[in-house]
């Protein structure tokens, strides 16, 4: 008898990191032209000075943190400026792996610089299937708001909050300031990806901004309906804290009916791209016909239903929630010629449930 092992090839899809933050911006001290990872606030204070009041990523970093993030990358620009900044922002196409953008330099800057940053920034999370949380400049008004994003971008990888969120500033006595909220959302993010998972919005009572003193301006609901149906999320305050209220992406507005309408939405499918594309490497000079392909709707068909199980997708089964096609439909006789696979990889996704209709009816009292 004699026993042979032989390598089943395909290997399990392994689901990627989905709230590692890249922060980019001014700081005086640290190296430059580098993404520096860190797991703390304290592992940042030691590379690069601590809290700068000229900085406003020393205090986004902090805030990433405070509020439940736990892996940052940081890219140290030596100026303020705009050039600067999207220069430093090209560091991050040589990094393997970053889901989250924050630039929070942005809240320092002119409209117009401002936007040509996002505009660079929302770019860039394009390319590198990650999300851009913009911070809209300092001077912008709720007049300005809407006007001020289409200007700065309108992509589906970008989402954009108003107004600023007012911290205590502990090099000013503990005062208060107004400062870029993108560094408290993106820990929030990565809070609610921790407990809830990437496909519930990061937005609700439990998305509370850890650490806000109060908001730069206090939103009514009727400003909330005029800002939301255009594609920007409120920062509301209410009796249990100052939470975001909104998770619509930069194509969230009404009038555009965008599949990728909402945040959770469209990182889930981000999420799912890059897991796949990761986890399908193996396939890579493998003889192009139907056991190949038999193998990648296995593989992928694993992954998706472990997600189906976790709640991940609508449906009540996974017929319903997902499908995988890898076949001489998806793949023709050309293709093989050219040594490609197509892969065809559906999914329900779940989206939020912004408003909830009461409807009444009053009925004359019963008789006794």
């Amino acid at each position: 008898m004699y026993v042979e092992e032989s390598p089943g090839g395909a290997s399990a899809i392994v689901g990627v990191a989905t709230s590692t933050t890249a922060f980019v911006g001014y700081i005086a001290q640290g190296e430059a032209g580098k993404a520096v990872g860190i797991s703390s606030a304290a592992a940042f204070d030691a590379d690069f000075g601590g809290l700068d009041r000229n900085s406003p990523l020393s205090y986004a970093v902090h805030q990433f943190f405070d509020n439940g993030g736990g892996h940052a990358l940081v890219v140290r620009a030596q100026d303020g400026n705009a050039p600067t900044i999207i220069e430093a922002m090209e560091v991050l196409r040589d990094v393997d792996l970053f889901n989250l953008l924050c630039v929070p330099d942005t809240f320092a800057m002119s409209e117009s610089d401002a936007a040509s940053v996002a505009t660079a920034a929302a770019q860039l999370c394009e390319d590198r299937r990650a999300f851009y949380i913009a911070d809209a400049p300092a001077s912008t008004t709720l007049s300005r708001i809407v006007a001020w994003a289409e200007t700065a971008t309108t992509s589906r990888n970008a989402a954009v909050y108003f107004p600023a969120a007012t911290f205590h500033d502990p090099l000013d006595g503990m005062g208060k300031r107004n400062m870029a909220p993108s560094g408290a959302i993106a820990g929030i993010y990565a809070r609610i990806d921790q407990t809830r998972g990437v496909w519930k919005a990061p937005a609700g009572l439990d998305a509370t901004l850890t650490g806000a003193f109060g908001l730069a301006v206090p939103l009514t609901d009727r400003d909330n309906s005029g800002i939301n149906p255009s594609g920007i999320n409120a920062l509301r305050t209410f009796p249990n804290g100052h939470v975001v209220w909104g998770a619509r992406t930069r194509r969230g507005a009404d009038a555009q009916a965008d599949e990728y309408k909402y945040v959770p939405v469209r990182r889930l499918a981000l999420f799912l791209e890059e897991s796949i594309y990761r986890g399908t490497t193996w396939a890579l000079f493998e003889p192009n016909d139907e056991p190949l392909w038999a193998k990648l709707r296995l593989n992928i068909g694993s992954f998706m239903h472990a997600l189906f199980r976790q709640g991940a997708f609508q449906g009540r089964a996974a017929n319903e929630a997902w499908f995988v096609k890898c076949d001489a439909t998806t793949t023709t006789a050309s293709d093989i010629s050219l040594g490609i696979v197509n892969l065809l990889v559906g999914f329900a996704p779940l989206k939020p449930a912004e408003f909830v209709v009461l409807k009444f009816h009053l009925a004359s009292p019963l008789p006794p």
